[in-house]
């Protein structure tokens, strides 16, 4: 067999709670879909999975579930996991015999259990060695941050289901705090506000999609207050019914969220040694993930910790990108890998 065959079989896998990111050795990411899977509970077989599956959240028949199978970061269904994982393999990799080597992301506060838990789902995908690398190292990489260096970097990765902030150098992550409050978190915010303010229930579907058109961290120019309408269910009635809401209302509804992952910034700086916080003066701070793009928030910890912040050139793709660079140049980092990871090399392939 050629290297060249080799080096297709090598990826990347983003594992989020919203979407799974697969980055494959020599051609990038080629795929970027949601982390959801649409069941036939009647037959227990797969109807669709990713942007296919997606679509059906709230609007499939008894018989038919739409489901996440990650839940803040972490797997919590490992059979459907382990389904969608070997699906994306598959999609990516159309010879069924290919089993790849694998590095996988994770939320850097995740249990034994849990990490165990996501080797077993890759390994019974198809992968023929799997490497866990976390997501604020990953995040970091991806970033283009100088993380062999003997110097302090700072990441704030919002992912989906957690929230990662870490302050890196000489290849390790000297201090991280990892919070389940991030986008699901924040969606959930917007559902709950408007069920009490305005007395109609919102999907999670459509609090998502308000919170990306006019959600905000920040207090918006004056001026240029914006306004949407929402379609929900009124919780007297039972009846359809639209409303119209303020991007100072959303602020109000995503305080509480936004304090948490504010809150962990300064207490993850509050840790940091004090030669490395000032590199972080110097340097400034990394925001990256699909949070983000959350109008204002960059600004808001800015003036909370008054360090410099930076959005990432391409926040909802840092992760994979980092998790590719790795699988690129696996000599070249496995310091890094070995540092920071655990890898399982399952029984068959030994």
């Amino acid at each position: 067999m050629t290297t060249m065959s080799f080096i297709g079989r090598d990826i990347g896998v983003d594992l989020g709670t919203a979407n799974t990111l697969v980055y494959v050795r020599g051609r990038g990411i080629v795929l970027d879909e949601p982390s959801v899977v649409a069941i036939n509970l009647h037959t227990g077989g797969v109807l669709a999975v990713g942007a296919e599956a997606k679509k059906m959240i709230g609007r499939t028949p008894a018989h038919v579930v739409a489901t996440r199978p990650l839940k803040d970061g972490v797997i919590a269904d490992f059979d459907v996991t382990e389904r969608m994982l070997r699906y994306f393999i598959q999609k990516v990799h159309r010879r069924s015999w290919s089993k790849p080597r694998m590095v996988v992301c994770v939320p850097s506060g995740i249990t034994a259990v849990e990490h165990r838990a996501v080797v077993e789902a890759a390994t019974q995908a198809g992968a023929r060695q799997v490497h866990i690398i976390e997501e604020p190292m990953a995040a970091a990489i991806g970033a283009g941050l100088p993380v062999a260096d003997a110097t302090g970097s700072m990441i704030v990765d919002v992912g989906g289901g957690t929230t990662e902030v870490a302050v890196i150098s000489l290849g390790g992550i000297v201090v991280a705090r990892s919070i389940r409050t991030a986008g699901d978190e924040l969606d959930n915010a917007i559902v709950q506000y408007v069920k009490k303010n305005h007395s109609l229930l919102l999907g999670d579907r459509t609090a998502e999609e308000l919170k990306m058109a006019i959600g905000s961290a920040w207090p918006a120019p004056e001026g240029d207050l914006q306004r949407a309408e929402i379609r929900g269910r009124d919780v007297i009635t039972g009846l359809p019914r639209t409303v119209e809401i303020t991007t100072d209302e959303l602020r109000t509804a995503l305080e509480e969220p936004v304090n948490a992952i504010v809150d962990t910034v300064r207490t993850t700086l509050d840790e940091c040694p004090p030669e490395l916080a000032g590199d972080i003066m110097d340097r400034g701070v990394v925001l990256t993930g699909g949070g983000a793009l959350l109008r204002g928030l960059d600004e808001r910890l800015r003036q909370e910790t008054g360090m410099p912040v930076h959005i990432a050139d391409d926040p909802l793709h840092t992760v994979a990108l980092g998790a590719g660079r790795c699988v690129e140049e696996f000599e070249a980092l496995r310091t890094v890998l070995a540092a920071r990871t655990r890898s399982l090399l399952p029984a068959h392939a030994r």
